[in-house]
């Protein structure tokens, strides 16, 4: 952590050295959470459209509570 803190390091003190690795792991999560999300779109956009059937919003509802 010295090479990172001081004068000759990316950060000024301890403080800002922390804050720094507490973005990373947030933007880190960010884009876990955004790919999880884009291969389930990817995923749901690949599916053919004649193998989908219409449902009532209630039918969606009671299928999810399942």
């Amino acid at each position: 952590m010295s090479a990172v803190v001081g004068d000759d390091g990316s950060c000024e003190n301890v403080s800002e050295y922390i804050r720094d690795l507490f973005r990373r792991d947030k933007e880190m999560a960010e884009q876990v959470a955004f790919n999880r999300s884009k291969a389930g779109w990817t995923h749901a956009f690949a599916t053919p459209d004649d193998t989908c059937q219409p449902l009532t919003a209630a039918e969606v509802i009671a299928r999810n509570r399942a």
